[in-house]
């Protein structure tokens, strides 16, 4: 499993195991910022003080993956559908 796989699914576990927490929107919220590359990836950094010392460390990793450019592809749009599954409910 490459970088981009682990993190992704790391963070669609978390979503999926419990969509309406705190922790879940607040990293669904990072990942749809991410994905809208013409927004300028408009997400408030204050909003890392309110996340888990866990998901702070996955968020810094989804942040890595977009200066890599690899917030993007397959991987990346499937993990995306099945958080938007899962908030959605």
């Amino acid at each position: 499993m490459n970088m981009i796989d682990n993190v992704v699914e790391q963070v669609v576990a978390v979503i999926e195991a419990n969509p309406r927490s705190g922790q879940a929107l607040l990293l669904y919220a990072l990942c749809k910022t991410l994905d809208i590359e013409k927004g300028g990836h408009m997400y408030t950094l204050r909003k890392l003080v309110d996340m888990s010392p866990a998901n702070r460390q996955l968020s810094y990793a989804l942040m890595e993956l977009m200066s890599l450019g690899k917030n993007r592809g397959q991987v990346w749009d499937a993990a995306l559908m099945r958080m938007d599954q899962a908030i959605r409910g």
